[in-house]
């Protein structure tokens, strides 16, 4: 078994009205079946509403499923006595750094995690060193994290996750309420975790430039499971992933285009680099 697998899962709430009445049953997630293996960088990708969010809150076990059933590390997330030990598994990395940075130094807001955990105190201070060059920030270990940028912030929240040493790091949408330059620092912190910590990794989010370097991309739309592959199998799609609203990097829109005016160009460019040796072939 992989280190996350969901079969057949099914996530519905009650949508309620101005006067709190229910009125409607709605269905997040429909059936949702896939398997993850560890040390995998793995993108899920959707638009506003596909279900991609809900679908990581149940990793960590903050949803609970309607039916089916999701593993983490062959635990079963809907028996409340093993969501202590799934956390430990499945660390999880929101979108506004602000929500999960609590200490007013960075080196205790890293250590916040360990602690809660029982870790002792050489250990704690050991992690906290080890996350913060993990991530980039050993020179802000004594500074405000009010004083930093986002790109900053969301790096400290990746490290606090880092310390707890989990299995797998879900980040849901962590770079939405970034500028270019926080966005590509976070990436770059992800990427290097993952291939140097071999830590798995569950990046959602809906910008394609951003899941290039998966190695495996699902897409999701109304909740269902609609399309996987490789990045390239996936953008080598273009018009299939417009039908689900679904934009691709600038660079693969671009080689398309110039591919139906003519050019003999392969489907699935995801670099300028790619794109450029394929023109000057």
């Amino acid at each position: 078994m992989g280190i996350i697998k969901a079969t057949k899962l099914v996530y519905e709430y009650l949508k309620y009205n101005e006067a709190g009445e229910a009125q409607e049953k709605n269905r997040a997630i429909d059936e949702l079946s896939l398997e993850i293996e560890p040390g995998q960088f793995i993108a899920v990708l959707g638009h506003n509403g596909s279900g991609k969010s809900t679908f990581a809150k149940h990793i960590n076990g903050l949803l609970v499923p309607t039916e089916g059933t999701l593993w983490v590390d062959s635990m079963d997330t809907s028996k409340e006595g093993e969501l202590w030990k799934i956390r430990q598994k499945a660390g999880m990395v929101f979108q506004n750094p602000d929500n999960q940075i609590i200490g007013s130094v960075v080196e205790e807001d890293v250590g916040f995690g360990p602690e809660n955990l029982g870790v002792k105190t050489d250990d704690i201070w050991k992690r906290v060193d080890d996350s913060l060059e993990a991530v980039g920030m050993t020179a802000y270990r004594k500074h405000s994290p009010n004083k930093l940028s986002g790109g900053q912030k969301q790096r400290v929240a990746i490290a606090g996750v880092v310390a707890m040493k989990p299995r797998c790091i879900v980040l849901d949408e962590p770079t939405a309420m970034l500028d270019p330059n926080g966005r590509k620092e976070v990436l770059k912190t992800v990427r290097e975790l993952n291939q140097q910590e071999k830590v798995t990794v569950i990046l959602i989010t809906h910008y394609m430039e951003e899941v290039v370097f998966a190695d495996h991309v699902y897409v999701m739309d109304q909740g269902q499971l609609v399309m996987d592959g490789t990045p390239r199998e996936i953008f080598s799609q273009v018009e299939k992933l417009k039908e689900y609203r679904l934009d691709v990097p600038q660079v693969t829109l671009l080689a398309h285009e110039l591919k139906q005016a003519g050019l003999p160009l392969p489907d699935g460019i995801l670099t300028i680099e790619e794109l450029v040796d394929a023109i000057c072939q």
